[in-house]
Protein backbone atom coordinates (compact mmCIF):
# COMPACT_ATOMS: atom_id res chain seq x y z
CA UNK A 1 0.00 0.00 0.00
CA UNK A 2 1.07 3.46 -0.62
CA UNK A 3 2.17 5.44 2.33
CA UNK A 4 -0.99 6.34 4.71
CA UNK A 5 -1.30 8.59 7.53
CA UNK A 6 -3.83 7.64 9.89
CA UNK A 7 -5.19 10.28 11.98
CA UNK A 8 -6.60 8.83 14.81
CA UNK A 9 -8.42 9.50 18.57
CA UNK A 10 -8.48 6.79 21.72
CA UNK A 11 -9.68 3.72 21.74
CA UNK A 12 -12.89 4.42 22.29
CA UNK A 13 -13.40 7.23 20.81
CA UNK A 14 -16.40 10.32 21.80
CA UNK A 15 -17.30 13.05 19.70
CA UNK A 16 -14.91 15.21 20.00
CA UNK A 17 -12.14 12.25 19.22
CA UNK A 18 -13.89 11.36 16.41
CA UNK A 19 -14.76 14.54 15.30
CA UNK A 20 -10.97 15.66 15.65
CA UNK A 21 -9.94 13.36 13.51
CA UNK A 22 -12.26 13.73 10.45
CA UNK A 23 -12.08 17.38 10.38
CA UNK A 24 -8.06 17.49 10.77
CA UNK A 25 -7.70 14.94 8.11
CA UNK A 26 -10.34 17.24 6.10
CA UNK A 27 -7.95 19.51 6.49
CA UNK A 28 -4.79 18.26 5.07
CA UNK A 29 -6.24 16.85 2.19
CA UNK A 30 -7.02 20.41 1.47
CA UNK A 31 -3.65 21.28 2.44
CA UNK A 32 -2.56 18.94 -0.54
CA UNK A 33 -2.14 16.03 1.22
CA UNK A 34 -4.08 13.36 0.02
CA UNK A 35 -2.51 10.36 2.16
CA UNK A 36 -3.93 11.26 5.62
CA UNK A 37 -6.44 9.35 6.65
CA UNK A 38 -9.28 9.78 9.59
CA UNK A 39 -9.64 6.64 11.74
CA UNK A 40 -11.56 5.28 15.01
CA UNK A 41 -9.94 2.87 16.86
CA UNK A 42 -13.46 1.99 18.53
CA UNK A 43 -17.80 1.50 17.57
CA UNK A 44 -19.02 5.04 17.86
CA UNK A 45 -21.25 6.23 20.48
CA UNK A 46 -24.64 7.26 19.60
CA UNK A 47 -23.99 10.57 20.05
CA UNK A 48 -21.36 10.59 17.32
CA UNK A 49 -23.32 8.62 14.95
CA UNK A 50 -26.06 10.96 15.24
CA UNK A 51 -24.18 13.89 14.28
CA UNK A 52 -21.89 12.32 11.57
CA UNK A 53 -25.54 11.07 10.12
CA UNK A 54 -26.96 14.60 10.13
CA UNK A 55 -24.58 16.58 8.67
CA UNK A 56 -23.84 13.96 6.19
CA UNK A 57 -19.86 13.27 6.80
CA UNK A 58 -18.08 10.06 6.07
CA UNK A 59 -16.93 8.33 9.25
CA UNK A 60 -13.51 7.82 10.02
CA UNK A 61 -11.97 4.15 9.05
CA UNK A 62 -12.52 1.81 11.56
CA UNK A 63 -9.16 -0.18 12.16
CA UNK A 64 -9.57 -2.26 15.30
CA UNK A 65 -5.64 -2.33 16.14
CA UNK A 66 -2.56 -1.53 14.47
CA UNK A 67 -0.68 -4.75 15.07
CA UNK A 68 1.69 -5.07 12.08
CA UNK A 69 0.17 -6.49 8.98
CA UNK A 70 1.12 -7.71 5.77
CA UNK A 71 -0.49 -4.79 4.19
CA UNK A 72 1.44 -1.92 5.88
CA UNK A 73 4.96 -3.78 4.24
CA UNK A 74 3.67 -5.09 1.31
CA UNK A 75 4.71 -3.95 -2.39
CA UNK A 76 1.50 -3.21 -3.49
CA UNK A 77 1.82 -3.55 -7.50
CA UNK A 78 2.49 -6.78 -8.90
CA UNK A 79 2.35 -8.56 -12.37
CA UNK A 80 0.36 -11.86 -12.58
CA UNK A 81 0.90 -14.37 -15.58
CA UNK A 82 -2.20 -16.54 -16.94
CA UNK A 83 -2.36 -20.01 -16.13
CA UNK A 84 -2.09 -21.13 -19.76
CA UNK A 85 1.17 -18.72 -21.04
CA UNK A 86 3.85 -20.67 -22.09
CA UNK A 87 6.58 -21.09 -19.37
CA UNK A 88 9.11 -19.35 -22.15
CA UNK A 89 6.64 -16.67 -22.58
CA UNK A 90 6.51 -16.46 -18.47
CA UNK A 91 10.64 -16.49 -17.66
CA UNK A 92 10.44 -13.97 -20.80
CA UNK A 93 8.54 -11.52 -18.56
CA UNK A 94 10.35 -12.46 -14.99
CA UNK A 95 13.41 -11.04 -16.97
CA UNK A 96 11.60 -7.46 -18.39
CA UNK A 97 10.10 -7.08 -14.64
CA UNK A 98 13.75 -8.38 -12.84
CA UNK A 99 11.12 -10.99 -10.88
CA UNK A 100 12.21 -13.61 -8.88
CA UNK A 101 8.64 -14.78 -8.88
CA UNK A 102 5.13 -14.68 -10.59
CA UNK A 103 2.07 -15.05 -9.48
CA UNK A 104 0.02 -17.41 -11.80
CA UNK A 105 -4.22 -16.54 -11.89
CA UNK A 106 -6.38 -18.79 -13.95
CA UNK A 107 -8.69 -16.52 -16.56
CA UNK A 108 -10.86 -14.71 -14.26
CA UNK A 109 -7.71 -13.62 -12.02
CA UNK A 110 -7.84 -16.00 -9.60
CA UNK A 111 -4.35 -17.20 -7.67
CA UNK A 112 -3.39 -20.66 -8.54
CA UNK A 113 0.21 -21.29 -8.22
CA UNK A 114 3.79 -19.25 -7.90
CA UNK A 115 6.36 -19.44 -10.68
CA UNK A 116 9.65 -19.24 -8.82
CA UNK A 117 12.99 -20.38 -9.71
CA UNK A 118 13.60 -23.11 -7.55
CA UNK A 119 10.32 -24.85 -9.34
CA UNK A 120 11.38 -24.05 -12.66
CA UNK A 121 15.06 -25.14 -12.39
CA UNK A 122 13.66 -28.42 -10.62
CA UNK A 123 11.20 -29.17 -13.53
CA UNK A 124 13.33 -28.14 -16.33
CA UNK A 125 15.80 -30.62 -15.33
CA UNK A 126 13.43 -33.49 -15.03
CA UNK A 127 12.00 -32.78 -18.56
CA UNK A 128 15.62 -32.25 -19.98
CA UNK A 129 17.16 -35.30 -18.22
CA UNK A 130 19.24 -36.84 -21.18
CA UNK A 131 18.37 -40.27 -19.47
CA UNK A 132 14.60 -40.40 -20.12
CA UNK A 133 12.43 -39.36 -23.12
CA UNK A 134 11.13 -36.05 -23.12
CA UNK A 135 7.66 -36.00 -22.16
CA UNK A 136 5.55 -32.71 -21.38
CA UNK A 137 1.83 -30.95 -21.84
CA UNK A 138 0.91 -28.56 -23.87
CA UNK A 139 -0.85 -27.48 -27.07
CA UNK A 140 -0.34 -26.52 -30.86
CA UNK A 141 -0.63 -22.57 -30.07
CA UNK A 142 1.27 -22.43 -26.92
CA UNK A 143 4.26 -24.13 -29.31
CA UNK A 144 3.04 -22.11 -31.96
CA UNK A 145 3.67 -18.96 -30.09
CA UNK A 146 7.11 -19.90 -28.09
CA UNK A 147 8.31 -20.56 -31.54
CA UNK A 148 7.00 -17.54 -33.43
CA UNK A 149 6.28 -20.78 -35.54
CA UNK A 150 4.52 -20.33 -39.15
CA UNK A 151 1.47 -21.93 -38.88
CA UNK A 152 0.17 -24.02 -41.76
CA UNK A 153 -2.21 -26.34 -39.97
CA UNK A 154 -3.81 -26.11 -37.08
CA UNK A 155 -5.89 -28.89 -35.66
CA UNK A 156 -7.47 -28.39 -32.02
CA UNK A 157 -4.72 -25.91 -31.49
CA UNK A 158 -5.83 -24.87 -28.17
CA UNK A 159 -6.26 -28.45 -26.91
CA UNK A 160 -3.69 -29.24 -23.83
CA UNK A 161 -2.20 -32.56 -24.65
CA UNK A 162 0.89 -34.68 -22.98
CA UNK A 163 3.39 -35.58 -25.85
CA UNK A 164 6.61 -37.01 -26.12
CA UNK A 165 8.84 -35.14 -28.97
CA UNK A 166 10.97 -37.27 -31.34
CA UNK A 167 13.91 -35.65 -33.52
CA UNK A 168 13.44 -36.91 -36.92
CA UNK A 169 16.85 -36.68 -38.08
CA UNK A 170 17.64 -40.68 -38.04
CA UNK A 171 17.45 -42.97 -41.22
CA UNK A 172 14.20 -42.90 -42.86
CA UNK A 173 13.74 -47.05 -41.13
CA UNK A 174 14.63 -45.99 -38.33
CA UNK A 175 11.76 -42.60 -38.17
CA UNK A 176 9.58 -45.20 -39.32
CA UNK A 177 10.57 -47.62 -36.80
CA UNK A 178 10.59 -45.11 -33.87
CA UNK A 179 6.82 -43.66 -35.10
CA UNK A 180 5.84 -47.02 -34.58
CA UNK A 181 6.78 -48.10 -31.58
CA UNK A 182 4.81 -44.97 -30.34
CA UNK A 183 2.07 -44.77 -32.05
CA UNK A 184 -1.06 -44.82 -29.52
CA UNK A 185 1.41 -41.52 -27.76
CA UNK A 186 0.37 -38.03 -29.15
CA UNK A 187 4.00 -37.25 -30.72
CA UNK A 188 5.51 -33.81 -31.71
CA UNK A 189 8.03 -34.66 -33.79
CA UNK A 190 10.62 -31.89 -34.93
CA UNK A 191 12.36 -32.50 -38.56
CA UNK A 192 14.48 -30.16 -41.23
CA UNK A 193 13.72 -30.27 -44.77
CA UNK A 194 13.35 -33.80 -45.84
CA UNK A 195 10.66 -35.06 -47.57
CA UNK A 196 10.66 -38.71 -46.39
CA UNK A 197 10.37 -37.56 -42.85
CA UNK A 198 7.57 -35.35 -43.44
CA UNK A 199 5.65 -38.25 -45.67
CA UNK A 200 6.26 -40.78 -42.81
CA UNK A 201 5.08 -38.31 -39.90
CA UNK A 202 1.72 -37.42 -41.56
CA UNK A 203 1.21 -41.18 -42.56
CA UNK A 204 1.45 -41.89 -39.47
CA UNK A 205 -1.33 -39.47 -37.96
CA UNK A 206 1.58 -37.63 -35.97
CA UNK A 207 0.09 -34.63 -33.02
CA UNK A 208 2.06 -32.18 -34.90
CA UNK A 209 4.95 -31.57 -37.02
CA UNK A 210 7.40 -28.97 -37.07
CA UNK A 211 9.82 -28.13 -39.87
CA UNK A 212 12.70 -26.24 -38.92
CA UNK A 213 14.59 -23.50 -40.43
CA UNK A 214 12.04 -22.29 -42.33
CA UNK A 215 11.74 -24.84 -44.80
CA UNK A 216 8.38 -25.56 -46.39
CA UNK A 217 5.74 -28.35 -46.94
CA UNK A 218 5.24 -30.29 -49.74
CA UNK A 219 1.47 -29.12 -51.15
CA UNK A 220 0.74 -32.46 -51.79
CA UNK A 221 1.70 -33.58 -47.98
CA UNK A 222 -0.57 -30.53 -46.80
CA UNK A 223 -3.35 -32.33 -48.44
CA UNK A 224 -2.87 -35.55 -47.04
CA UNK A 225 -2.03 -33.72 -43.39
CA UNK A 226 -4.92 -31.72 -43.61
CA UNK A 227 -6.85 -35.57 -43.87
CA UNK A 228 -5.04 -36.98 -41.07
CA UNK A 229 -5.67 -34.07 -38.90
CA UNK A 230 -1.70 -33.23 -38.41
CA UNK A 231 -1.13 -29.98 -37.47
CA UNK A 232 1.83 -28.34 -39.14
CA UNK A 233 4.18 -25.47 -37.84
CA UNK A 234 7.31 -24.04 -39.80
CA UNK A 235 9.80 -22.68 -37.08
CA UNK A 236 12.36 -20.24 -38.04
CA UNK A 237 15.01 -21.68 -35.79
CA UNK A 238 16.95 -24.66 -36.53
CA UNK A 239 16.39 -27.79 -34.96
CA UNK A 240 18.52 -27.64 -32.10
CA UNK A 241 16.76 -24.39 -30.91
CA UNK A 242 13.43 -26.11 -31.91
CA UNK A 243 13.85 -28.62 -29.65
CA UNK A 244 14.79 -26.66 -27.05
CA UNK A 245 11.62 -24.45 -27.33
CA UNK A 246 9.16 -26.48 -28.07
CA UNK A 247 10.07 -28.30 -24.60
CA UNK A 248 9.67 -24.79 -23.00
CA UNK A 249 6.26 -24.20 -24.81
CA UNK A 250 4.64 -26.31 -21.70
CA UNK A 251 1.93 -23.93 -20.25
CA UNK A 252 3.29 -21.75 -16.58
CA UNK A 253 0.68 -24.15 -14.42
CA UNK A 254 2.46 -27.29 -14.85
CA UNK A 255 5.83 -25.63 -13.84
CA UNK A 256 5.03 -22.90 -10.98
CA UNK A 257 4.70 -23.93 -7.64
CA UNK A 258 0.99 -25.15 -6.62
CA UNK A 259 2.05 -25.74 -2.73
CA UNK A 260 2.96 -22.20 -2.03
CA UNK A 261 0.11 -20.71 -0.08
CA UNK A 262 -0.85 -17.37 -0.64
CA UNK A 263 -1.46 -14.38 2.69
CA UNK A 264 -3.69 -11.56 3.21
CA UNK A 265 -3.43 -7.79 3.91
CA UNK A 266 -4.57 -8.26 7.04
CA UNK A 267 -2.44 -11.32 8.05
CA UNK A 268 -0.32 -9.90 11.16
CA UNK A 269 3.74 -10.16 10.38
CA UNK A 270 3.85 -12.30 13.15
CA UNK A 271 1.76 -14.76 11.25
CA UNK A 272 3.66 -14.40 8.06
CA UNK A 273 6.81 -13.98 9.26
CA UNK A 274 7.34 -17.93 9.71
CA UNK A 275 5.63 -19.02 6.76
CA UNK A 276 8.46 -16.73 4.53
CA UNK A 277 11.39 -18.33 5.94
CA UNK A 278 10.17 -21.57 4.98
CA UNK A 279 9.00 -20.49 1.56
CA UNK A 280 11.85 -21.45 -1.26
CA UNK A 281 11.92 -18.13 -2.65
CA UNK A 282 11.35 -16.40 0.56
CA UNK A 283 8.23 -14.05 -1.29
CA UNK A 284 5.02 -14.50 -1.13
CA UNK A 285 1.94 -13.92 -2.85
CA UNK A 286 -0.92 -11.74 -1.24
CA UNK A 287 -4.30 -11.68 -1.69
CA UNK A 288 -7.80 -10.30 -0.99
CA UNK A 289 -10.70 -11.64 0.30
CA UNK A 290 -11.97 -12.94 -3.32
CA UNK A 291 -8.51 -14.62 -4.22
CA UNK A 292 -7.42 -12.18 -6.50
CA UNK A 293 -3.72 -11.15 -6.19
CA UNK A 294 -3.07 -7.47 -4.67
CA UNK A 295 0.45 -8.01 -4.05
CA UNK A 296 3.77 -9.55 -3.26
CA UNK A 297 5.55 -9.90 -0.16
CA UNK A 298 9.47 -10.95 0.69
CA UNK A 299 10.80 -11.23 3.23
CA UNK A 300 13.14 -7.93 3.14
CA UNK A 301 10.17 -6.44 2.83
CA UNK A 302 10.10 -6.55 6.76
CA UNK A 303 13.33 -4.78 7.43
CA UNK A 304 11.72 -1.62 6.20
CA UNK A 305 9.56 1.27 7.67
CA UNK A 306 5.88 -0.03 7.30
CA UNK A 307 4.05 2.29 4.88
CA UNK A 308 1.75 3.63 7.78
CA UNK A 309 2.36 6.87 10.28
CA UNK A 310 -0.29 8.42 13.20
CA UNK A 311 -0.99 11.26 14.63
CA UNK A 312 -2.89 11.19 17.55
CA UNK A 313 -5.85 13.75 18.48
CA UNK A 314 -7.33 14.21 21.54
CA UNK A 315 -5.20 12.21 23.80
CA UNK A 316 -1.27 11.63 23.95
CA UNK A 317 -0.99 8.86 26.44
CA UNK A 318 -0.03 5.51 25.08
CA UNK A 319 -2.81 3.60 27.29
CA UNK A 320 -5.28 5.32 25.35
CA UNK A 321 -4.24 4.67 22.15
CA UNK A 322 -5.13 2.18 19.47
CA UNK A 323 -3.42 -1.30 20.34
CA UNK A 324 -0.02 -1.72 17.99
CA UNK A 325 0.93 2.67 17.61
CA UNK A 326 3.81 1.87 19.44
CA UNK A 327 5.02 0.19 16.10
CA UNK A 328 5.08 3.19 13.59
CA UNK A 329 6.50 6.75 14.18
CA UNK A 330 4.38 9.43 15.38
CA UNK A 331 4.31 12.62 13.54
CA UNK A 332 1.95 14.65 15.38
CA UNK A 333 -0.31 15.09 18.79
CA UNK A 334 -3.15 17.11 19.19
CA UNK A 335 -4.92 17.28 22.73
CA UNK A 336 -6.42 19.00 25.36
CA UNK A 337 -5.50 16.69 28.40
CA UNK A 338 -2.91 16.22 30.93
CA UNK A 339 0.26 15.08 29.40
CA UNK A 340 0.82 11.35 29.70
CA UNK A 341 3.77 9.36 29.74
CA UNK A 342 4.53 9.90 26.13
CA UNK A 343 7.97 8.91 24.05
CA UNK A 344 8.98 9.52 20.95
CA UNK A 345 12.09 8.63 18.47
CA UNK A 346 11.57 11.46 16.48
CA UNK A 347 10.72 15.22 17.14
CA UNK A 348 7.38 15.58 16.77
CA UNK A 349 4.52 18.43 16.51
CA UNK A 350 3.20 18.34 19.82
CA UNK A 351 0.07 21.04 20.13
CA UNK A 352 -1.54 20.73 23.83
CA UNK A 353 -3.93 23.37 25.21
CA UNK A 354 -6.30 23.58 28.06
CA UNK A 355 -9.36 24.54 26.12
CA UNK A 356 -12.34 22.88 26.53
CA UNK A 357 -12.03 20.76 23.31
CA UNK A 358 -9.62 19.10 20.83
CA UNK A 359 -11.83 20.22 18.07
CA UNK A 360 -11.38 23.90 19.47
CA UNK A 361 -7.89 23.64 17.94
CA UNK A 362 -8.51 22.05 15.12
CA UNK A 363 -10.92 24.85 13.97
CA UNK A 364 -8.21 26.94 14.53
CA UNK A 365 -5.71 25.22 12.45
CA UNK A 366 -8.24 25.66 9.63
CA UNK A 367 -8.32 29.74 10.42
CA UNK A 368 -4.05 29.64 11.12
CA UNK A 369 -3.91 27.84 7.70
CA UNK A 370 -6.70 30.68 5.86
CA UNK A 371 -8.28 27.13 4.46
CA UNK A 372 -11.73 27.91 4.35
CA UNK A 373 -14.11 25.52 7.00
CA UNK A 374 -16.30 23.40 4.66
CA UNK A 375 -20.01 23.59 5.91
CA UNK A 376 -20.34 20.03 7.41
CA UNK A 377 -17.38 20.07 8.80
CA UNK A 378 -17.64 23.61 10.62
CA UNK A 379 -21.05 21.80 11.74
CA UNK A 380 -19.36 18.84 13.66
CA UNK A 381 -16.56 20.94 14.86
CA UNK A 382 -19.19 23.14 16.40
CA UNK A 383 -21.55 19.65 17.63
CA UNK A 384 -17.99 18.26 19.28
CA UNK A 385 -17.03 21.67 21.08
CA UNK A 386 -20.58 22.10 22.35
CA UNK A 387 -20.27 18.44 23.60
CA UNK A 388 -17.43 18.43 25.20
CA UNK A 389 -18.11 21.25 27.36
CA UNK A 390 -21.43 20.43 28.20
CA UNK A 391 -23.05 23.80 25.89
CA UNK A 392 -19.76 25.76 26.81
CA UNK A 393 -20.85 25.19 30.74
CA UNK A 394 -18.34 23.10 32.26
CA UNK A 395 -15.93 24.11 33.99
CA UNK A 396 -13.29 23.21 31.12
CA UNK A 397 -15.08 25.92 28.96
CA UNK A 398 -12.37 28.53 28.02
CA UNK A 399 -12.57 31.92 26.40
CA UNK A 400 -11.30 30.61 23.46
CA UNK A 401 -14.04 27.32 23.02
CA UNK A 402 -16.58 30.53 23.36
CA UNK A 403 -15.27 32.37 20.50
CA UNK A 404 -14.92 29.98 18.15
CA UNK A 405 -18.28 27.85 19.41
CA UNK A 406 -20.01 31.73 17.97
CA UNK A 407 -17.35 31.72 14.96
CA UNK A 408 -18.67 27.95 13.55
CA UNK A 409 -22.24 29.21 14.55
CA UNK A 410 -21.93 31.84 12.49
CA UNK A 411 -20.80 30.02 9.29
CA UNK A 412 -22.94 27.38 10.06
CA UNK A 413 -26.32 29.83 10.85
CA UNK A 414 -27.34 26.79 13.49
CA UNK A 415 -28.01 28.04 17.19
CA UNK A 416 -25.86 26.80 19.96
CA UNK A 417 -28.35 26.21 22.52
CA UNK A 418 -31.02 24.38 20.64
CA UNK A 419 -27.92 22.23 19.09
CA UNK A 420 -26.26 21.64 21.98
CA UNK A 421 -29.41 20.70 23.56
CA UNK A 422 -30.64 18.19 20.10
CA UNK A 423 -26.98 16.40 20.07
CA UNK A 424 -26.45 15.48 24.01
CA UNK A 425 -29.89 14.45 24.08
CA UNK A 426 -29.04 12.01 21.32
CA UNK A 427 -26.39 11.27 23.48
CA UNK A 428 -28.07 10.66 26.61
CA UNK A 429 -30.35 7.83 25.98
CA UNK A 430 -29.64 4.67 27.83
CA UNK A 431 -33.09 2.73 27.06
CA UNK A 432 -32.61 -0.31 26.22
CA UNK A 433 -28.57 -0.34 25.86
CA UNK A 434 -26.52 -2.65 27.82
CA UNK A 435 -24.54 -1.54 30.48
CA UNK A 436 -21.48 -3.12 28.90
CA UNK A 437 -22.07 -0.53 26.14
CA UNK A 438 -22.78 2.35 27.85
CA UNK A 439 -19.83 1.98 30.32
CA UNK A 440 -17.56 0.89 27.18
CA UNK A 441 -18.46 3.96 24.74
CA UNK A 442 -16.61 6.81 26.49
CA UNK A 443 -13.96 5.01 28.83
CA UNK A 444 -10.30 5.50 29.66
CA UNK A 445 -8.06 4.08 31.07
CA UNK A 446 -5.23 5.86 33.68
CA UNK A 447 -2.16 4.33 35.62
CA UNK A 448 -0.81 5.89 38.44
CA UNK A 449 3.05 4.00 38.55
CA UNK A 450 1.94 0.20 38.63
CA UNK A 451 -1.72 0.76 39.32
CA UNK A 452 -4.27 0.99 36.99
CA UNK A 453 -8.17 2.16 36.64
CA UNK A 454 -10.63 3.44 33.81
CA UNK A 455 -12.72 6.05 34.26
CA UNK A 456 -16.23 6.41 31.81
CA UNK A 457 -18.48 9.14 31.26
CA UNK A 458 -21.62 9.31 30.00
CA UNK A 459 -23.70 12.60 30.15
CA UNK A 460 -27.84 12.62 30.84
CA UNK A 461 -30.65 14.58 31.51
CA UNK A 462 -31.81 12.73 34.59
CA UNK A 463 -29.65 9.91 36.74
CA UNK A 464 -32.42 7.86 37.85
CA UNK A 465 -32.50 5.34 34.73
CA UNK A 466 -29.14 4.47 36.12
CA UNK A 467 -29.61 4.28 39.52
CA UNK A 468 -32.35 1.46 39.07
CA UNK A 469 -30.12 -0.43 37.07
CA UNK A 470 -27.23 0.28 39.36
CA UNK A 471 -26.67 -3.16 40.38
CA UNK A 472 -26.06 -3.87 36.30
CA UNK A 473 -23.45 -1.53 36.11
CA UNK A 474 -21.61 -2.00 39.16
CA UNK A 475 -21.49 -5.42 37.72
CA UNK A 476 -20.47 -4.43 34.82
CA UNK A 477 -17.44 -2.25 36.27
CA UNK A 478 -16.34 -5.13 38.52
CA UNK A 479 -15.82 -7.26 35.32
CA UNK A 480 -13.84 -4.63 33.81
CA UNK A 481 -11.62 -3.45 36.75
CA UNK A 482 -10.72 -7.27 36.94
CA UNK A 483 -10.13 -7.97 33.60
CA UNK A 484 -7.46 -5.24 33.50
CA UNK A 485 -6.69 -6.10 36.78
CA UNK A 486 -6.80 -2.66 37.85
CA UNK A 487 -7.39 -1.01 41.18
CA UNK A 488 -10.70 0.30 40.33
CA UNK A 489 -13.18 1.06 37.70
CA UNK A 490 -16.00 3.67 37.77
CA UNK A 491 -18.37 5.20 35.77
CA UNK A 492 -18.88 9.10 36.10
CA UNK A 493 -22.41 9.89 35.19
CA UNK A 494 -23.20 13.71 34.73
CA UNK A 495 -26.51 14.83 34.99
CA UNK A 496 -26.55 18.40 31.97
CA UNK A 497 -29.08 19.70 33.90
CA UNK A 498 -28.31 20.19 37.51
CA UNK A 499 -23.94 20.48 36.10
CA UNK A 500 -23.11 18.03 38.82
CA UNK A 501 -23.04 14.08 38.53
CA UNK A 502 -22.57 10.86 40.33
CA UNK A 503 -19.96 8.56 40.13
CA UNK A 504 -20.81 4.23 40.10
CA UNK A 505 -17.29 2.67 41.21
CA UNK A 506 -16.15 -0.86 41.92
CA UNK A 507 -12.90 -1.04 43.20
CA UNK A 508 -10.67 -2.86 45.81
CA UNK A 509 -11.75 -3.04 49.16
CA UNK A 510 -9.14 -1.26 50.85
CA UNK A 511 -9.19 1.62 48.75
CA UNK A 512 -13.07 2.28 48.91
CA UNK A 513 -11.93 3.75 52.63
CA UNK A 514 -9.56 6.71 50.68
CA UNK A 515 -13.00 8.25 49.18
CA UNK A 516 -14.12 11.36 51.10
CA UNK A 517 -17.08 12.22 48.50
CA UNK A 518 -20.17 12.25 49.76
CA UNK A 519 -21.96 8.90 49.90
CA UNK A 520 -25.15 8.48 47.88
CA UNK A 521 -25.77 4.95 48.34
CA UNK A 522 -23.56 2.03 48.56
CA UNK A 523 -20.65 2.49 45.51
CA UNK A 524 -22.15 5.51 44.64
CA UNK A 525 -20.93 8.89 45.28
CA UNK A 526 -22.59 12.48 44.50
CA UNK A 527 -20.04 14.95 42.94
CA UNK A 528 -21.20 18.14 43.21
CA UNK A 529 -20.45 20.83 40.32
CA UNK A 530 -18.03 17.73 39.30
CA UNK A 531 -18.58 17.40 34.96
CA UNK A 532 -15.15 17.34 33.74
CA UNK A 533 -13.64 14.28 33.60
CA UNK A 534 -10.39 15.63 32.61
CA UNK A 535 -10.27 19.17 34.68
CA UNK A 536 -12.15 17.94 37.60
CA UNK A 537 -12.61 14.07 38.65
CA UNK A 538 -9.28 13.02 37.10
CA UNK A 539 -6.99 15.09 39.12
CA UNK A 540 -8.82 14.35 42.40
CA UNK A 541 -8.57 10.77 41.74
CA UNK A 542 -5.34 10.68 41.05
CA UNK A 543 -4.20 12.42 44.53
CA UNK A 544 -6.50 9.83 46.39
CA UNK A 545 -4.86 6.95 44.13
CA UNK A 546 -1.40 8.48 45.43
CA UNK A 547 -2.47 8.31 49.04
CA UNK A 548 -3.31 4.96 48.81
CA UNK A 549 -0.48 3.82 47.16
CA UNK A 550 2.10 5.18 50.23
Amino acid sequence: MKKTVYIIGHRNPDTDSAVAAASYARLKQLLGYENYVAARAGHFTPQTEYIFNKFKVPVPEYIPDLIPKTAYFMQDHCETVSAETSLWAAIGKMNTLNYKVLPVVDSDGTYKSLLHYNAFAKDVLTILNPEKKIGITTSVDLVCSTLNAQPIIKKNSEQLFKCMIMIGSAKIETVRANLEEHKSENLIVIASNREDVHEACINAKVKLLVITSGYVLNKELRTVAEKNNVSVLISPYDTSSTSMLVSYSTPVSVMADASVQPVMPGDTVAKVRPKLQTSASRCLPVVDSNNKVCGLINESDLLHEPNVEVILVDHNEMSQAVEGVENYRLLEVIDHHRVGNLATKYPITFINKPVGATSTLIASLFRENKISIPLEIASILLCAILTDTLILQSTTTTDIDREMAEYLSNITNLDIQSLGEEIISAGSRIGGRDASEVIRQDMKEYSEGKLVYTVSQIEVDNTNEILKRKKEFLQELEFERRSRKGLFSALLVTDIASLSSILLIEAEKDFLPFIAYPKREENVYYLKDIVSRKKQLIPMISEVVSQYAR
